[in-house]
């Protein structure tokens, strides 16, 4: 399929047509909304059905299969917090606080872009490697405690990192990614298929609740909008170039480490992604004279959408090249 192709084939599959329609109803004042009890149950599930996939798979990898990718994904939770950290300090000129809650939400992963990656090259017949879940964790703690700790050093006025490393490892979305791993990969194949039916990623339910999750996705980026004349044209700019940049690395490294092609667009996806669930509330506990409008509406509002829309059908182009 030709790269127009692949685009198009993204941007009319019903998950980001959803995203497009939550948007959209945000742009006209609609009231569209999924309740928040119903909009919690649903990113449990998906959250759980990613990690509980990924456990069964991962326990038929061998530690030497493991140890190339994981290593990969270490380096890139160390880079991907410094180079979003310098750039904003040094040459966007923002305070050493609001540069470092910003290279925090950038070092972070966003859950939904990996799910939504995961889908992606799943629909296109290049699955990505049953451990993806796991560098998921990989990624997440280095990525995002890294420019906490640039923040608390240089800011000076933050709390402590021992709060926000607990609010990330006892965060929902990680438990649920960590606890699903390790019921899968004790699970074993024979019990998985008492399940599989609910919880298969491949499946319809999964990608039909995906679809609602991300409708309620879109009227949250919405929100963010107004927000856009706030952050300035720099911070505008590096929340598309930064995360190309990013996921251009990851690909190139996750084909490195001997992923294949959908894998290595995964890990592009992953490294390209901003938090805007996990990194929030750690941020807030160890820098809270952080603006969160800057790194929420970059994340959000700019980020997300833009990955969504293209960035994921870029990575994956990217990875098929090299593969």
């Amino acid at each position: 399929m030709t790269p127009t192709g692949v685009l198009t084939t993204n941007l009319l599959s019903p998950a980001v047509l959803a995203f497009v329609l939550g948007l959209l109803a945000r742009v006209v004042r609609s009231d569209l909304s999924i309740p928040k009890d119903a909009f919690g149950a649903i990113a449990a599930y998906l959250l759980f059905a990613i990690g509980l996939k990924g456990g069964v798979e991962l326990a038929h990898a061998s530690p030497g299969e493991l140890a190339a990718p994981a290593g990969v994904t270490l380096l890139l939770g160390c880079l991907t917090p410094l180079t979003s950290f310098a750039l904003l300090r040094y040459v966007g000129r923002l305070s050493a606080a609001d540069a470092a809650g910003v290279a925090a939400h950038y070092g972070s992963v966003s859950a939904v872009t990996f799910i939504a990656a995961q889908t992606f090259v799943a629909a296109q017949g290049c699955p990505a490697e049953g451990f993806m879940p796991t560098l998921v964790t990989l990624l997440e703690s280095p990525g995002i405690n890294i420019a906490l700790g640039i923040g608390v050093m240089t800011a000076g006025s933050g709390r402590s990192l021992g709060g926000a490393l607990h609010e990330i490892l006892t965060s929902r979305g990680l438990l649920l990614l960590i606890g699903g791993t390790v019921v899968g990969a004790l699970t074993g194949e024979k019990n998985w298929a008492d399940v599989a039916l609910f919880f298969d990623t491949k499946g319809p339910i999964f990608r039909g609740a995906l679809c609602l999750f991300l409708l309620h996705m879109g009227a949250a980026a919405g929100e963010r909008l107004a927000d856009l004349r706030r952050v300035g044209p720099f911070l505008l700019g590096f929340a598309v170039v930064v995360p190309v940049l990013h996921g251009a690395l990851g690909v190139w490294l996750g084909h490195v480490a001997g992923l294949s092609v959908g894998g290595a667009t995964v890990l592009g996806a992953m490294a390209s992604s901003a938090s805007y669930i996990a990194a929030p509330p750690a941020v807030r506990l160890t820098l809270p004279e952080a603006n969160p409008t800057l790194s929420l509406t970059c994340a959000l509002g700019v980020t997300f959408p833009f990955n969504l829309l293209a960035g994921i059908p870029l990575y994956y182009e990217m990875a098929r090249r090299l593969g």
